[in-house]
């Protein structure tokens, strides 16, 4: 038990809850695309889960795989890194708790496993499986070359939703879209806020970030920026989907927890940043959802 507690906290599973929320508005955005739609409210909902459960279970273990696959590696390919940084140096492979060979192996049997979930759900899936793997597994090499690094996060993320749909679907539409581009910027804006925490380390070690490149004022700044992107894109999003006043409740929280990160994180002041990177998103996402959600179901 202590084995997989250790793996856990490897791959950070509670981390979870920022592409979770957004992997499900997908799923359940796609259902209704397909033409579904729950006459009879819950009766009606439990009838669909059950008819298709198993596309639902392995969607799910698409993201459990692909995620534990994608933060594995990363552990692995930073760990020398880690192991010099003294905020980093705690991990479980600097500390020897977890070894690289098995922090490898573990990627490689997630890897494996999520493109075997992928080919259950559809062909579409099996086919795009290496795409995803090729972006979630290829931005823990970014920081080598390019400042931009936070931005391949945020593609790897903003999947989820895609993902998703496409699941249900096998087809694309502009609202699907438009959302995942949303959390690309959601992403890529809070990655900066983190990161600031190594801007001095980073830089000794001649590894790239926007707060390497630009500084803590104007990271910030681009931070901002691409939160005030993502506000915009899920009201959007929301409009061309068509969705009710539900939605928009829970895009003002997600919004308004968004403002609340960048107002407590400064410059010159950090103090707060495990607050606006965790707490912030983690409830952001999740009220989001749990309107977004609502909002299909009973419009």
């Amino acid at each position: 038990m202590k084995k997989v507690n250790d793996y856990l906290l490897l791959i950070k599973f509670s981390h979870t809850v920022f592409a979770l929320p957004f992997a499900l508005i997908g799923f359940f955005w796609g259902v209704y695309s397909n033409g579904f739609a729950f006459e009879s409210g819950a009766p009606a909902l439990v009838e669909y889960f059950r008819e298709n459960t198993r596309i639902f279970l392995f969607i799910l273990l698409c993201m459990v795989f692909a995620r534990s696959a994608a933060m594995a590696f990363n552990r692995y390919l930073d760990r020398e890194f880690d192991a010099q940084n003294p905020r980093t140096a705690i991990r479980e492979i600097p500390r020897g708790i977890i070894s690289p060979a098995s922090a490898l192996r573990f990627t490689l049997l997630n890897t494996l496993l999520f493109v075997g979930s992928a080919g259950m759900i559809n062909a579409t899936c099996l086919y795009l499986s290496p795409i995803a793997l090729l972006v979630i597994l290829g931005y823990s090499y970014t920081k080598r070359f390019t400042a931009l690094c936070h931005l391949v996060l945020g593609i790897g993320l903003s999947l989820a939703p895609l993902g998703t749909y496409i699941a249900v679907t096998e087809s694309v539409e502009p609202s699907i879209l438009l959302l995942s581009c949303s959390v690309m910027c959601w992403v890529s804006g809070f990655d900066i806020l983190y990161a600031l925490q190594d801007q001095q380390f980073d830089s000794e070690k001649g590894l790239l970030s926007i707060p390497v490149a630009l500084g803590a004022t104007r990271a910030l700044a681009v931070s901002r920026m691409l939160h005030v992107l993502c506000a915009t894109g899920i009201l959007a999003a929301g409009w061309i989907h068509q969705a009710e006043f539900t939605y928009y409740v829970g895009s003002t929280c997600f919004i308004g927890l968004l403002v609340y990160q960048q107002s407590i994180v400064g410059p010159t002041d950090l103090s707060r940043v495990n607050i606006a990177f965790m707490t912030a998103n983690g409830i952001g996402s999740i009220v989001f959802a749990i309107f977004a959600i609502a909002d299909q179901i009973i419009s």
